[in-house]
C-alpha cells in the first residue's frame, strides 16, 4: 500500500475509487466502506483509497469540541493496508483547507487521483460548511459521469457504530463491548519510562509507559493486556490510574508484563487492552496488594492472546 499526503499527486493511470470519511478512528461501521472500495476497484481494474485526515477537523473548526482520538494514523495505516487498500490519502485539515467548496473538493479529487468513483456513508457531508451531501454527490455523478456508491449505517445491538459509541464505551471502562466494534482491540503507543520501581521490590516489575492526552485513556482500573514489544505480543496486567495504595498523584499506566525480565527502558510499545478486570482499589498495606496481584496474575494466565491484523 502507499501512503500519500497533499504534497504529493498519486499516478493512478488506471483510475481510481475513493472511500470518503473522518475515519477518525477506524472501525467496523466504516469496515462496509473499506470492503466496497476495495472490491469495486479489483472488479473494475482500479486502484482502492482511503482519504483521510491526518488531524481530526474539529481542532481546526472547532477546537473546543475536538474528541480524544481512539488511535495515531501509524495505525490508520496499518489497519488499511491490512484491509487491502491500495493508498491512504492523509490530508491535514486546516482553515484553508475548510474553505474548499463541495464541488470543488470532489473535482481536485477526480483530477489529482483520478478518480473514477465514490464509496461513502448515508450521512456524509463534506465542503465549505457542509454544503455538500449524498444528494448533491448523487447530482454530480450524472453530471460528470463518475459512480457513487452509498452505503447504509452499520448497526451493532440496533445502534449505529460510530466513534462516539466506541469512545465512551472505552471511557467507562467497557473494553470487550469497545473491541467487538474495532478492527483490533484498543491500543495505545508510548514509551517506556521511569517510575518508582515499587512493583520490582514486591515481585510484580512493571513498565510504566508515557501517553499522549490527545488519545482516549481508559477509565481508571486494571486490565488484562497485550503489550507488543519488537513484534512479539505478550500478555500482560495493566494497571490506569493513581496508585491509591502508595498515595499517589499523578495518572499512569504501568503494566506488567508475564514471564519477562528485561530492561526496556525507552523502548516503544503497544498496549492493547483486552478486558477490564477491576477497580482501581486502596489497600491496607503492600501485603494485601501483592494478594490481589497474584489473584490477577493468575487470571492473566487462563486467558487467550489477541488475534491482529
Amino acid at each position: 500500500m502507499i501512503v500519500i499526503d497533499e504534497n504529493i499527486k498519486g499516478e493512478f493511470k488506471e483510475g481510481t475509487y475513493i472511500a470518503l470519511g473522518s475515519f477518525d478512528g477506524l472501525h467496523k461501521g466504516h469496515m462496509t466502506l473499506i470492503h466496497k472500495v476495495v472490491d469495486e476497484a479489483m472488479a473494475d481494474g482500479l486502484k482502492s483509497a482511503v482519504y483521510t485526515f491526518k488531524n481530526h477537523p474539529l481542532t481546526v473548526a472547532k477546537p473546543e469540541l475536538a474528541p480524544k482520538l481512539l488511535m495515531d494514523n501509524q495505525q490508520k495505516i496499518h489497519l488499511l493496508k491490512a484491509k487491502g487498500v491500495d493508498a491512504t490519502i492523509f490530508v491535514s485539515f486546516t482553515m484553508e483547507y475548510m474553505q474548499t467548496e463541495a464541488e470543488e473538493f470532489i473535482l481536485s479529487l477526480i483530477h489529482d487521483f483520478n478518480a473514477k468513483g465514490f464509496v461513502v456513508g448515508f450521512n456524509y457531508k463534506y465542503g465549505y460548511q457542509n454544503k455538500g451531501n449524498v444528494d448533491t454527490l448523487r447530482e454530480m455523478s450524472e453530471r460528470y459521469g463518475f459512480k457513487l456508491f452509498v452505503m447504509d449505517a452499520a448497526l451493532s445491538n440496533d445502534d449505529i457504530i460510530s466513534s462516539t459509541r466506541i469512545r465512551n464505551l472505552i471511557l467507562k471502562g467497557q473494553i470487550k463491548e469497545a473491541n467487538e466494534l474495532l478492527f483490533e482491540p484498543f491500543m495505545l503507543r508510548g514509551t517506556v519510562i521511569g517510575g518508582k520501581k515499587l512493583g520490582r521490590k514486591i515481585g510484580f516489575p512493571t513498565a510504566n509507559m508515557s501517553y499522549d492526552t490527545k488519545y482516549v485513556i481508559p477509565k481508571t482500573g486494571v486490565y488484562y493486556t497485550n503489550l507488543m514489544l519488537e513484534g512479539t505480543l505478550h500478555k500482560s496486567i495493566t494497571s490506569v490510574g493513581y496508585n491509591p495504595t502508595v498515595d499517589g498523584k499523578t495518572l499512569s499506566i504501568e503494566t506488567h508484563i508475564l514471564d519477562f525480565d528485561r530492561e526496556i527502558y525507552g523502548e516503544e510499545v503497544k498496549l492493547y487492552f483486552v478486558e477490564y478486570m477491576r477497580d482501581e482499589e486502596k489497600y491496607a498495606g503492600l501485603d494485601e496488594l501483592v494478594d490481589q496481584l497474584k489473584k490477577d496474575e493468575e487470571y492473566a494466565r487462563n486467558q487467550e492472546l489477541s488475534t491482529l491484523l
